[in-house]
């Protein structure tokens, strides 16, 4: 991760061998948020021969064309757009980059983008409120699961957590695919939605862990990519969950455990949850990469439906209708209802984004450790 973070600043270092460099007194604002929650991207590219944007509120594929001014800046405007935070990056003459002069960005486990606020009016759930906030600490640990690598592991705790003595209930809150363990912080604003929600009483304060899923190296050959999950429980298990309960007052107790995660991380989260419902009391699930053979991995799970509901206090599947996952999301609902599981399916619109992500997250913790 570290040398991936240092090749995404060596890139921006050089890239004025593709722009040219800013010229003095011409001062480029991207992205311009207006009122009317209309947002104008603009590049300062005056050697490009073409350029054009592309939004996570877009189709996957579509791009809009940029125009160029007289002064070298490209620009264009988008929208009006939902509140919500979005990812844009531009292409410019083939080459696909982030907004060079847009400090808000979003890391990848390769390549990045920027990110951009439209805010909602009243403050919506995910955005900033002056209201207590908790802390934030990133976790550094040598990991024997991952063969001595040093994941970093983001790790929220409620406001009030330093100056009292009760223990928390935790809830392991995983990424997706080509994400880090910084995402659910820099771009799925979990501290705040988490922050907000203890003002309004309708969550119980958590410590919630944010680990980083690609236990073996992201773009790795398909069959090592196949065991990932395999290797991220094992690292779970044996690396991340002894130093949370090591090193934060952690109440014991599988039911003061959730799992829960997005894409590739509510696929760990289903795996790894109905693996081991002695040590976890909720699942989530939201846009899951769902595993192909939920029925026969988890026969006896599923068969014995008693026995499940009486472990899980919340089992919880959401996806939006235009994802492409939504039809495994859906047939997993229908699978679990068919075996009498008890859950709850909540079918949505919108795509593959943060934006329903975290409007999932704020339905999903209030559901857990009551």
């Amino acid at each position: 991760m570290v040398k991936a973070t240092t090749r995404c600043l060596l890139f921006l270092a050089f890239l004025p061998a593709v722009l040219a460099q800013p010229r003095q007194g011409l001062a480029v604002v991207s992205p311009e948020v207006h009122p009317d929650r209309r947002v104008t991207f603009r590049l300062e590219a005056p050697k490009a021969s073409e350029a054009s944007l592309f939004g996570d509120w877009m189709t996957v594929g579509h791009k809009l064309p940029m125009a160029k001014g007289e002064d070298g800046v490209w620009s264009v405007t988008a929208g009006p757009l939902p509140p919500s935070i979005y990812l844009y990056s531009f292409t410019v003459d083939g080459l696909t980059i982030a907004d060079p002069i847009n400090p808000r960005i979003k890391l990848r486990a390769r390549t990045s983008a920027t990110m951009v606020e439209v805010p909602a009016d009243p403050p919506a759930l995910w955005q900033v409120r002056d209201v207590p906030h908790g802390k934030v600490e990133v976790n550094w640990k040598k990991s024997n699961a991952l063969n001595g690598a040093t994941p970093w592991i983001w790790i929220y705790t409620p406001p009030g957590y330093e100056k009292d003595t009760r223990r928390y209930p935790v809830l392991y809150l995983f990424h997706g695919s080509n994400d880090t363990a910084a995402g659910w912080t820099t771009a799925g604003n979990a501290n705040f939605i988490l922050d907000n929600l203890l003002v309004e009483k309708k969550a119980v304060p958590m410590i919630v862990v944010m680990p980083y899923g690609h236990a073996v190296p992201f773009g790795s050959p398909r069959e090592i990519q196949a065991t990932n999950t395999d290797v991220f429980e094992k690292y779970l298990l044996e690396d991340v969950i002894p130093l949370v309960e090591s090193s934060y007052r952690v109440a014991p107790g599988r039911e003061n455990r959730a799992i829960a995660g997005l894409s590739m991380g509510g696929g760990q989260s289903l795996t790894i949850g109905l693996r081991h419902l002695d040590l976890f009391s909720g699942i989530g699930a939201f846009s899951a990469a769902v595993p192909r053979e939920m029925e026969t991995e988890f026969a006896d799970v599923l068969g014995n439906a008693e026995r499940t509901n009486g472990k899980l206090k919340t089992f919880w599947i959401g996806c939006g209708k235009d994802d492409s996952l939504f039809e495994r999301s859906q047939q997993l609902s229908e699978l679990l209802t068919a075996k009498k599981i008890n859950h709850t399916f909540r079918p949505s619109e919108g795509a593959h984004t943060y934006t329903i992500w975290r409007q999932y997250l704020g339905e999903f913790a209030p559901l857990l450790f009551h």
